[in-house]
Order: structure tokens, then sequence, then C-alpha cells
């Protein structure tokens, strides 16, 4: 196992360097260390280190959800206005019910196996997004209306929208009790997931406040609760609908509003935490892909990620329809919110780890969302910004 993991991270490290010198996404080359150095290629990653990639998918996303809390200034909603909050919840739903309707067409996956894939890769990706919106608020791009503002906000919400989506489209796929009780799960699980990070959140503000605590000490005491939140989640199921997820990501959002400082300090510390978790996440994620049932399931996959990329910027401007932005604009949102990424890594895999029948083809249409939309939605943003004004 440890040889494995010296694999993993050498390697992750030397294709991060090379991919920044080529302008291409991390992931798409730790996605590729993952399939080259996986059980279906060369078969150099150990078992023992394969097994735990459902524990290292956890932490990451913990890490996914703190580090969106940190960034989801509640001012930026302010600022933004309704556009923003279109953006958070539009163009996923839209993608989803797209999802819905060509899934069983074009591949023939049952409707709630579609809409389970739907709530997968219906999330932008911040790992592509981010970084880039953020240069594009340094340089000026788009400030007139605020444009990297509303895909940022957007986009943060967007992701934690679609994961409580997908945990709960999971329990419905995995319960035997009826769908109308399962319905019903779903808002109490974001009830009970918002009263517990009311509750931890503004303890954990006054503790801050009240004890000098050193910075890296609060980032392990806030993952020891986030690991917390996720077990009580999995504990309580069948029992008690709880959301581990919104929980997590809430008690960032109130550090943020009730600290600023405190919150940017630990948003750098998790984005250190972020350089090597993502490293493994994607190299495991590449691991679980069987090449030749990809190449099996043929082109339709990629005709779906195509139809869906198209349904989803449809999404985009219909949130923005009723706005000032011009159609420059709205167009560099429609091209900002197409990479996908993080969360396809992150939860992509699960339905194949607990034994769904389409757990192999959700895995599958993951992945090479990633591969198709995160390259070419990253190369079409720096494009935008280069050769268009707005």
């Amino acid at each position: 196992m440890i040889g494995s993991i010296v694999f993993v991270t050498l390697g992750g490290l030397v294709i991060r360097h090379v991919c920044k010198k080529v302008n291409v996404p991390p992931l798409i080359g730790f996605l590729g260390i993952g399939i080259f150095l996986g059980p279906f290629t060369l078969d150099v990653l150990s078992d023992d280190l394969l097994n735990r990639s459902s524990e290292i998918r956890t932490i990451a996303l913990i890490i996914i959800l703190s580090k969106a809390g940190l960034a989801m200034n509640i001012s930026d909603f302010k600022h933004v206005g309704g556009p923003a909050i279109r953006m958070c919840f539009v163009p996923a739903m839209i993608e989803i019910i797209g999802t819905m309707l060509f899934v069983p067409l074009l591949i023939g996956l049952s409707l709630l196996e579609s809409a389970l894939l739907g709530s997968i890769i219906a999330a932008v990706s911040p790992a592509v997004v981010v970084p880039r919106m953020v240069q594009c608020i340094e340089k000026g791009y788009g400030k007139e209306h605020s444009v990297p503002q509303i895909i940022l906000a957007g986009a943060s919400v967007e992701d934690v929208i679609v994961l409580v989506l997908f945990s709960s489209l999971l329990g419905l796929h995995q319960s035997a009790d009826s769908a109308f009780l399962q319905l019903i799960d779903i808002p109490v699980s974001m009830i009970l997931g918002t009263l517990a990070c009311l509750v931890v959140g503004n303890l954990l503000v006054w503790l801050f406040k009240r004890y000098r605590i050193f910075d890296s000490m609060k980032v392990l005491l806030l993952l020891s609760i986030s690991l917390l939140f996720m077990a009580v989640e999995s504990r309580l199921a069948g029992l008690v609908a709880f959301s581990g997820m919104l929980s997590v990501l809430g008690i960032n959002v109130i550090i943020l509003y009730k600290n600023k400082i405190v919150a940017q300090r630990l948003a750098q510390k998790f984005n250190y935490l972020w350089n090597i978790g993502e490293i493994f996440l994607f190299v495991l994620v590449g691991a679980s892909v069987n090449i030749d049932y990809a190449i099996a399931a043929g082109f339709m996959p990629i005709l779906l990620i195509l139809v869906l990329a198209a349904i989803r910027m449809s999404g985009v401007f219909l949130s923005l329809s009723k706005t000032r932005l011009t159609l420059k604009e709205k167009s560099f949102c429609m091209i900002a919110y197409l990479p996908k990424a993080t969360v396809q890594a992150a939860v992509g895999s699960v339905p194949l780890s607990l034994g769904l029948p389409a757990g192999e083809m959700i895995l599958t249409v993951s992945v090479l969302a990633i591969l198709i939309t995160a390259p070419m939605g990253a190369f079409l943003i720096d494009s935008f910004v280069r050769n268009v004004k707005i």
C-alpha cells in the first residue's frame, strides 16, 4: 500500500506540473494515471488502497463541501440578486430532467437510475471554474454586471443542491419503503441537517472566539465534526432522514458569516488539503473505470453528454433571460457552466461500490463527462476571456 501511495503522489505531482504547462486541467491527468495504473490495465495499485477508496472519497467530499461553504458569501447573493439564485438550481434541474428523458432512450437505464445519473453529472466543477472566475474578478472582466460573481455564487450552491438530491435519490433507490415516504424524507433530512449546522456552527464560532486555537487545529476539529455528521447520517439511515452533507456545508457558511477573517484563513488551509486530496480522488476514480466496458458502451454515452451540455446551456440562458446581461455576458455564463469534474469524481463511483446494477454505466458516463467537458470548458472559458470583451 505504501508503494501505491508513493506512485499516486509522485505521479500526481509530475502530472500536475505538466498539465499546467500545457494549460490542461490537472484532474484530466490524474484520471489518466488512475486508468493507467488501475486493476483494468497495469494493475499496479494495491488492493488495500483501492478498498479504501470509499473512505478517501468521503474525506475528499468533506473538503469540497468545506471549501464551498467557506466561499459562499451571503452578501454575494444580496449583491447579484435573482440571477445568481436562479443559477443555483435552474440549469441543474433542467439537465436532470433532460437526463431522465434521454438516458432511457440512449443507454437504456430506468427512470430512477436516470435521475440518479442526472444528480451526479448535473453539477458544475469548482476545480475548473472557481480559479478562472477569481482571475476574471482580479482583471475586472465582466465587472459591469458582476458576471464572475454570479457564476461563483450560483455554482457553489448548485453543487450542494445536487449532492443533497443525489443522496436522497440514492436512498430512494436502495430503500424498500414507498416512494412517497422517501420523498417526505428529503425535506426532513434538509431541516434536520440545517438545525444541526446552526447549533454546531454557532458553537464553533463561539469556541474560536473564546479560546486561542491554531488554524491547523481548527481544521482538524472541522474535519472531525464533518466526519461525525457523515457517520450520523449513515447510522441513522432507515430510522431518521438526516443530511450530513448539508450540515458540513452549513457550519462553514456560518463561520464565514460570523467571522470572515477566520474563514479566509481556514479556506487557505483547506486549499492545501485539496492539493493532495484531488490527486487521490481522481486517481482512484480513474482506477475504477473498466476500459473494456467503456469501449463496449460505444458512442451513445458521448452523444448523451453532448446533448445534456446543450440542455444545460439552455438552462443557463433561461436563468439569465430577464436580466440586464448582454448576449456576450450570457454566452460567457453558458460556457462557464459547462465543466464537470469534482462532484462527478466524488460520487460517480458510489452506485458501483454499492452494487447497483447500473453502477458500471453511471461511473462510465461520469468519467466521460469529466474527460469531455472539463478540458472543453476550460479551453472555451480561457479563449472567451482572451478574445471577447464584456
